[in-house]
């Protein structure tokens, strides 16, 4: 692998076909960039929250973190797993698990005893308003996390699996099997759907498994994204998605997101809590859970192909914005929670000072990134 992480950095030696798969790395990071900050300006679950409450924003809001949550952490989970088979097979078992525990078992430790204690601490001081220390704040911190890095920790998780995989029981991934069309990509989401249907019966949406930050009602599509970009390595699915797919998989994502109204419309109409679509022995929840699935494999095999037709190029900036991006993922909750505190007694709603901080946000984070990579020795592992 390169210098870059594993789960969001490309291969050193990927021939120059596959460079459009870094620059849809660099898009996902965006996203969850996006994702975040639009989290922070209208709900819970993030350090520093001011949510809006204009429904007629609110709406739109939901809707971008909704498809975002169907496809964009499966698709980096997927896009991992792609190299993952080539680097094993040219480092070996001892190197192959070294590296990984060098570029994301160091990230993952430093965020969850430095990065997240002081962003927290950001909020504590400006928010809360009670002026002490770092030093002072970290004596009395008892609610380690890793945050963001959820993903690095499932990501080691899996990895490690796919060695077992591979070393105990003697299994490969044969390439022999065809590229999937659009009629089995879509029965493959509806059968993925009902699978996270049945998980989130038992764990709902919002349940998160501590200390290690999964939410286990998402993890169906985690692991399946995982081993299909396993199997897509092997049988070069990638270079193989046609035409017609796209094109058929772009209707089916715009028709999913048309119906994304009809669950607003079912909540008002039959007057039910907001978590039956996150959990629960409901048909909203199952019909909730197959349209999540549907349109997250849509949208990613859409990407797929369009990127592999006219994204396959680069330049000085994206090839910057690409080495920059495995850190930005690392740094970028620092950055939202200090441009969101930053405008917090701006009288204005919420949602205006999205409009105006989210292109800041983005910018100050990759910024961030690149300026860590300054940092003598980071470079080294990260």
């Amino acid at each position: 692998m390169s210098s870059q992480n594993v789960a969001l950095s490309q291969n050193a030696e990927q021939p120059n076909k596959l460079v459009y798969i870094n620059n849809i790395k660099v898009l996902l990071t965006i996203l969850v960039i996006l994702h975040h900050t639009f989290i922070a300006y209208s709900g819970s679950g993030w350090y520093y929250t001011e949510p809006t409450t204009i429904m007629g924003v609110l709406i739109p809001m939901k809707m971008f973190i909704s498809i975002n949550q169907a496809f964009f952490m499966g698709f980096f989970f997927m896009l991992a797993a792609y190299f993952t088979d080539a680097s094993f097979t040219k480092k070996g078992t001892f190197k192959f698990i070294t590296d990984r525990l060098i570029r994301l078992g160091i990230p993952l430790v430093v965020y969850a005893l430095l990065i997240s204690p002081f962003t927290s601490y950001l909020v504590y001081y400006f928010a809360l308003e009670h002026h002490i220390t770092f030093l002072q704040y970290m004596s009395g911190y008892d609610t380690w996390e890793v945050g963001v890095m959820w993903f690095v920790l499932a990501l080691l998780v899996f990895t490690f699996i796919y060695v077992i995989v591979k070393t105990v029981f003697k299994i490969n991934f044969e390439n022999t099997l065809p590229v999937p069309g659009s009629r089995t990509i879509i029965l493959f989401a509806i059968a993925l759907g009902l699978v996270t249907f049945l998980v989130r019966i038992i764990f709902p949406v919002g349940w998160v498994l501590e200390p290690f930050g999964f939410q286990l009602g998402h993890f169906p599509q985690y692991i399946a994204f995982f081993i299909i970009g396993l199997l897509a390595s092997k049988n070069n699915w990638f270079e193989a998605l046609s035409e017609k797919t796209r094109k058929r998989l772009t209707l089916s994502s715009w028709l999913c997101l048309l119906f994304f109204p009809v669950f607003f419309v079912i909540r008002i109409t039959l007057k039910m809590p907001v978590e039956w679509y996150a959990g629960g022995f409901h048909w909203q929840q199952l019909l909730y859970a197959v349209w999540e699935q549907w349109i997250g494999l849509s949208i990613l095999t859409v990407l797929l192909i369009k990127g592999r037709k006219n994204w396959n190029k680069s330049s000085v900036l994206l090839n910057k914005l690409t080495r920059y991006s495995f850190v930005t993922y690392i740094f970028h909750p620092v950055v939202i929670v200090g441009f969101t505190l930053a405008v917090r007694n701006w009288a204005v709603d919420p949602a205006i000072k999205l409009l105006v901080v989210s292109p800041l946000i983005v910018a100050g984070s990759f910024a961030l990134g690149g300026l860590v990579l300054l940092i003598p020795g980071v470079k080294k592992i990260l």
